[in-house]
């Protein structure tokens, strides 16, 4: 039964905290020297989690959290990787099994962390993952499931990560983050909104993915017509689901889309001045800050993942 959306208060955020603290790492808050005439930058980079993915505060939250009962029976996520990596990563914590429906697009080297970890996988079409998605069930799939956005335990351990920008950056103006199912977004804006209501907590997505986009211009979740998959594949969906809406409305101020190439930049960017290697999902932030969209700052751009094979980071990079 799928517990209603409610709001992820501050005590829940600051025990995940405390829950979470021996397996993810604090990640640091670097400012990106970019010069006069650019915002003032700072990126939170959460490739530097075990994992190289924000995903691990989530997942080792939500697994935690499960009672005995539910763990015993192994866990099991749908995933396009970073989210796969933190369910196996806390699976293997607890010592219990994981399965991982994972997206067949996603790269070489998520597949390749996810099977390090000790995940079962079973591949499937980006369309089938999303369905399953919204079931929350998979054909031949045993075991608790562990939903990588919509569950309101892993929200909380994203939500960790806010606490920390704003005890590192309590002068921040804005926030960015990528959104995919939404959870960070959700996460991250809780604890911000919570404390300090005055920062503005802004989305990012690409041109080929933004249902939320769309969504804040509506006034409800919409499906994207138009999806096309890309490189930034731990961003961008099909639709906003309803939840997440539910969810978001109250704690995000909008969503900024980004070109593809502007993505590529973002990443450049952040490989030269910062020596920062991110997937295409971590630099969406980085691309909406220096549109200008989101003021002059001070931004944190969370570069929410690294997880992208070194060959086409070297090709995507090489064609700005």
């Amino acid at each position: 039964m799928t517990q209603p959306v409610r709001p992820i208060t501050l005590a829940e955020i600051r025990d995940a905290r405390q829950r979470i603290a021996d397996t993810v790492v604090r990640t640091p808050l670097v400012r990106l020297e970019l010069g006069p005439g650019y915002p003032d930058i700072r990126l939170k980079l959460e490739n530097l989690q075990p994992i190289n993915a924000y995903k691990l505060r989530g997942a080792a939250n939500a697994v935690a959290m499960l009672p005995e009962s539910e763990r015993a029976r192994g866990v099991w996520t749908i995933s396009a990787g970073n989210a796969g990596q933190g369910v196996a990563y806390a699976a293997r914590k607890a010592g219990v099994p994981c399965t991982v429906v994972a997206i067949e697009t996603a790269p070489a080297s998520k597949i390749e962390r996810m099977k390090a970890l000790g995940a079962t996988l079973v591949p499937v079409s980006y369309t089938a993952a999303w369905k399953a998605l919204e079931e929350r069930s998979y054909p031949g799939v045993d075991g608790t499931f562990v939903h990588p956005f919509d569950d309101h335990n892993f929200i909380a351990g994203h939500a960790t990560m806010g606490l920390e920008i704003l005890e590192d950056a309590p002068d921040a103006a804005a926030v960015i983050a990528g959104i995919g199912g939404g959870g960070l977004i959700v996460g991250v804006g809780s604890a911000v909104k919570a404390l300090k209501p005055e920062i503005q907590v802004w989305g990012a997505e690409p041109e080929t993915a933004a249902p939320a986009a769309l969504s804040f211009a509506k006034g409800s979740p919409q499906v994207f017509r138009d999806w096309t998959p890309s490189f930034v594949d731990g961003a961008g969906g099909q639709s906003l689901f309803p939840r997440m809406w539910e969810r978001m409305r109250p704690l995000v101020d909008g969503c900024i889309v980004v070109s593809l190439e502007e993505t590529r930049r973002a990443m450049r960017l952040m490989a030269e001045k910062a020596r920062v290697i991110s997937e295409g999902a971590g630099a969406l932030p980085l691309a909406a800050a220096l549109t200008g969209k989101a003021g002059q700052g001070p931004i944190v751009a969370i570069v929410s993942g690294g997880n992208i094979d070194l060959k086409t980071f070297c090709e995507l990079i090489d064609a700005v």
